[in-house]
């Protein structure tokens, strides 16, 4: 199910300047599609690189990892209080550089979960052309605190 900005505010903590996520297009029990468009305004692009700006692929992973979140609350009874904590990263490969004015579409699928601990593999797409993939491994704290 499509999800907006809203119901995205509703799920995640994230905030401006660190929600990396404008909408969820596409949602089943297995996999998501996020979209981030990427505008010249994102914080990031006055130091990365002045002149010739691209987002830090740290910041396309955690993209990824934003839209897997919300796909890992959807397996599990979500309350304001979870977090979604990163537990590792495995095969990670910038293809392409993704500029001011990209669509960045992430696509996540979930490959094995074990109680709060989830496995999924993402891919970031520029017009149909990978930019960015990585395995990803994230737990739900239940938000005891």
């Amino acid at each position: 199910m499509a999800k907006d900005l809203l119901d995205i505010l509703r799920i995640l903590p994230h905030r401006y300047p660190f929600l990396l996520l404008d909408a969820i297009l596409e949602e089943t029990t297995e996999t998501i599609v996020g979209l981030k468009n990427v505008t010249f305004n994102e914080p990031f692009f006055q130091g990365h690189f002045p002149g010739h700006p691209i987002m830090p692929g740290v910041l396309i992973v955690e993209a990824m990892a934003q839209a897997g979140g919300i796909l890992a609350f959807s397996h599990l009874e979500h309350t304001e209080k979870n977090l979604v904590y990163f537990m590792g990263l495995d095969g990670v490969r910038f293809r392409k550089p993704v500029r001011p004015g990209d669509q960045l579409i992430l696509k996540l699928k979930l490959l094995k979960r074990r109680g709060p601990v989830f496995k999924m593999k993402g891919e970031a797409y520029v017009k149909d052309q990978l930019v960015a993939e990585a395995e990803l491994m994230a737990t739900v704290d239940p938000g005891t605190a």
